[in-house]
């Protein structure tokens, strides 16, 4: 399909992740109450999504606590600062083999039913939440990201049954397929959002030609964005505006915002902004994103 430059841009910021950054920089936040103000600070910058994973307070490490999202959600929506929250569901589906000779999982592996996968999108009810839909391997020696069709169907009607917007992760070209599939069968239903996710080992290399790939294998009518790791990240801000798309940055991809120098969500954020401000586009509201997806803004929890 013939490509268009993308006029008004949404900004997604990905705060904190849940790779092994928590000890690299002091600025990924760890507790839920750092991890929600860097997405308010984030949000005034000019992110009108947050998309959020919370760690351990006290190690950094990576967590699907239900106590620890309740939180952030809780202090998101409590703020005076207006942002479409975005959970991840990406947690849950992650083996270690530990010997290459007993195709064993072990102690560190991961692996939870589509229920308890879901259980923290489906109590705190964010605007989005992910869906990773297809398995890798990651760049760590014998991990393997684990998404089978099956796992995905269900996970994705308790999103939907829930009444929140799934935002498709897709790593590779393959990815899109069975997601074009579970749209087609109606499990994703319209409007279908989709990330791009380039140069994450070992998915879509983050070269220009794949890039084209992924955004050539998107349906007319998807709503898209897309990004890249580090010293690449904000390149990607500008080569997803140019092809008719929307941007995300933030600590989970990258920590730096110039050599040597650390950055905050909120300065990652204000640097995309300014990208694609300086291309002639229009870095749109959380409300025009709510319009454009079709979203229902949450209230704060009453107290």
């Amino acid at each position: 399909m013939p490509l268009t430059m993308n006029r008004e841009v949404f900004i997604t910021c990905a705060v904190t992740g849940s790779g092994g950054t928590q000890d690299r920089s002091p600025h990924v936040p760890r507790s839920p109450r750092q991890i929600a103000e860097s997405a308010i600070a984030a949000a005034k910058a000019g992110a009108a999504v947050v998309h959020c994973h919370v760690r351990d307070p006290e190690t950094g490490k990576p967590s699907r606590k239900l106590e620890y999202y309740r939180e952030v959600t809780e202090r998101i929506r409590d703020s005076d600062t207006d942002v479409v929250l975005n959970l991840t569901a990406g947690m849950g589906g992650d083996i270690y083999f530990e010997s290459t000779e007993e195709m064993v999982a072990g102690p560190r592996s991961d692996m939870a039913g589509a229920e308890e996968r879901v259980a923290h999108v489906v109590e705190c009810r964010p605007e989005i939440c992910t869906l990773d839909c297809g398995t890798m391997n990651f760049n760590e020696a014998d991990y393997v990201m684990v998404n089978t069709p099956g796992m995905l169907r269900d996970m994705a009607r308790r999103m939907t049954a829930a009444g929140v917007r799934i935002e498709i992760e897709a790593f590779d070209t393959g990815h899109l397929w069975l997601a074009k599939e579970l749209v087609r069968e109606g499990v994703i239903p319209e409007p279908v959002l989709v990330q791009l996710c380039m140069g994450v080992p070992w998915g879509a290399p983050d070269d220009l030609n794949t890039f084209m790939a992924m955004v050539n294998n998107v349906p007319a009518g998807w709503h898209w964005s897309a990004f890249s790791l580090g010293r690449n990240e904000m390149a990607y801000a500008a080569a997803a505006t140019l092809a008719g798309g929307n941007v995300r940055v933030g600590l989970e991809d990258n920590l730096w915002l110039e050599k040597g120098v650390l950055a905050t969500n909120a300065q990652l954020v204000e640097r995309a902004a300014t990208i694609v401000e300086n291309m002639g586009a229009r870095v749109i509201t959380p409300a025009e994103v709510r319009a454009r997806l079709k979203l229902e803004k949450r209230a704060p929890v009453a107290k």
